[in-house]
């Protein structure tokens, strides 16, 4: 049974913060930002900016881009952050009422910046399971630059952080524009490194706390995590691209394009260089920064409209979350039938 993508969607906020910016916040200099973090500029949440609704106006757009009309959904899968709107709330239903999906039900994921990897492995195992969905939309928002504090140099690695949203449109029994298969690794080792220190169950959220500062992300052992992740990530990267090629029955020399969450720009030619690929196979987002799952829909938008990807292209999206979480997916893009 085929799984193919039908429809895409990404919504960006209009306001931005740029290098300078970036590096007069985080007392920084503006090389580093650059270079370094591999900054331009990045993307930051208006007013009527919300994560849901950054995930809606996606959602649409890929409704659009599929030519279909929203009661044919059958399911609908949240893959965006649980910063949004409102604590304790299921987005994907709030999702369902407006794009009118009618005939759907839908759930909320999490798998933090990982979660669109997860989402199309769901959505693809979800039609396998149940011959009554033929129709997935998976969408997300995701605005947590939120929790960047700026003086806290512990968190310097997540000052790319930026905002938007992105939808897929899945659908069974296509031709075109094919979902093979995924793999993906966990860490438990580093489950409580990055974290938002309080308004939980553990220390509740007091005005006191607040006023403080401590409502937003830290790292509890930036040294050590700082160690393990060097010994752990790229070697990550690598293993789940070449084990998702391998699962598709696909040979790592038909890899052409890699849509890849933003990172620092030595560890995203480490990726390319390992599959032999060069910058045209890819697409460096210092211009958007890392918006969370967003990216890797971002990412093959940006290389649908730039003409980077040609009928029959064999693609792997890879994603990292804190957690932590690492993830990729096999594509193989345009019609199977020629």
């Amino acid at each position: 049974m085929n799984v193919g993508i039908i429809g895409i969607g990404v919504y960006l906020p209009n306001k931005r913060m740029t290098a300078e910016e970036i590096a007069e916040k985080g007392n920084l200099p503006i090389e580093v930002v650059k270079t370094k973090m591999g900054l331009t500029e990045k993307t930051i949440a208006g007013e009527n900016d919300h994560t849901v609704q950054m995930a809606i106006r996606a959602a649409r757009e890929a409704i659009e881009n599929a030519q279909i009309d929203a009661k044919e959904i059958d399911v609908i899968i949240y893959f965006g952050e649980e910063h949004k709107e409102y604590p304790l709330w299921t987005a994907g239903i709030k999702i369902q009422e407006e794009v009118g999906a009618t005939s759907a039900w839908a759930f909320d994921i999490q798998l933090r910046c990982g979660t669109a990897i997860l989402a199309m492995k769901l959505a693809k195992s979800l039609m396998v399971s149940d011959g009554n969905i033929r129709t997935v939309l998976l969408a997300g928002g995701y605005r947590n630059h939120d929790f960047i504090d700026y003086k806290n140099e512990r968190t310097r690695f997540m000052f790319n952080l930026g905002a938007g949203g992105a939808a897929l449109i899945l659908k069974r029994d296509v031709l075109e524009n094919l979902i093979y298969e995924s793999d993906i690794i966990t860490d438990g080792t580093f489950s409580e490194d990055v974290l938002v220190p309080v308004g939980g169950t553990k220390q509740p959220l007091t005005p006191d706390l607040l006023l403080q500062g401590y409502y937003r992300l830290d790292v509890t052992d930036p040294q050590g995590m700082k160690r393990r992740l060097e010994q752990k990530s790229l070697d990550n990267f690598i293993k789940v691209i070449r084990n998702s090629l391998n699962k598709s029955g696909f040979d790592e020399m038909e890899l052409a394009y890699i849509g890849m969450l933003h990172m620092k720009k030595s560890a995203h030619d480490f990726v390319l260089k390992a599959f032999n690929l060069k910058e045209e196979n890819s697409i460096y987002l210092s211009n958007y920064g890392h918006i969370g799952q967003i990216d890797q829909i971002l990412s093959l938008k940006l290389a649908l409209t730039e003409n980077k990807i040609q009928n029959g292209d064999v693609l792997a999206l890879v994603s990292a979350g804190i957690g932590y979480a690492w993830g990729a997916i096999t594509i193989q893009w345009g019609n199977k039938g020629g």
